[in-house]
């Protein structure tokens, strides 16, 4: 039934594909990733608190079931800066930025990249996906990869189907030991996230192509993280 249903939609896809590459005008992509909910999702990753322990990809891929060889989340260590015995390393964090433009989105040719207008969260639906890897490529953040296990595309989406169906924090989220990282909605004022992004220096990655990333960060000044 799986291999019957990807060989139909793949061969909708390659029809629609040898019409256009991308399904939807510049203005319908703008329209289709607004949404009219009370809930925008966004993360905040503090670098200043990061040390790099892991802990956040161990919890996404052990809640997610993420397959070994595949990621959605990385810490990038970079250094050491400075000279021993002062010497320091920065960590970041790469995965999905959940754009309010995503191009991942609009180049989907079945519907199986979109955006949940609920909560503004960037995902997928492995039912549809075909892993024609349009979005792989598409994706400015090259976050996206495909499922050995489901074969479909993948990446982080928050813990939507898992850790906030069951009104909780994502797991990345829960399992930070220092608090390095902040959800929550961008719509509520009130809310961790929101104020701080209004009380520290944030950036955001990329934000010249468009994409509107709701993944912002507080950059670890050069001395703040030592080991």
């Amino acid at each position: 039934m799986e291999n019957s249903r990807r060989r139909f939609l793949k061969g909708g896809c390659a029809l629609m594909a040898g019409a256009s590459l991308y399904p939807l005008s510049g203005n319908e992509a703008v329209a289709s990733a607004d949404h009219d909910s009370g809930v925008n999702y966004a993360l905040l990753h503090d670098e200043t608190k990061c040390i790099g322990c892991n802990a956040c990809s161990d919890a996404c891929r052990e809640v997610n079931q993420v397959p070994e060889g595949v990621s959605r989340l990385e810490i990038i260590r970079t250094g050491p800066y400075g000279e021993y015995p002062n010497q320091f390393y920065h960590f970041s964090r790469k995965s999905c930025q959940h754009c309010e433009d995503a191009p991942c989105v609009n180049v989907c040719p079945t519907g199986a990249a979109f955006k949940d207008k609920k909560t503004g969260i960037v995902t997928v639906d492995a039912w549809k996906c075909v892993g024609c890897q349009y979005c792989i490529a598409a994706c400015p953040y090259q976050v996206r990869f495909i499922n050995p296990v489901t074969k479909a595309a993948d990446k982080c989406d928050f813990c939507r189907e898992t850790q906030l169906k069951q009104g909780k924090q994502p797991a990345c989220v829960e399992a930070c030991p220092t608090k390095a990282l902040v959800f929550g909605n961008l719509k509520d004022p009130s809310s961790e996230v929101v104020q701080m992004i209004r009380a520290n220096p944030t950036q955001r990655s990329k934000v010249d192509l468009g994409t509107r990333p709701k993944m912002f960060r507080i950059v670890a000044k050069q001395g703040e993280i030592k080991l």
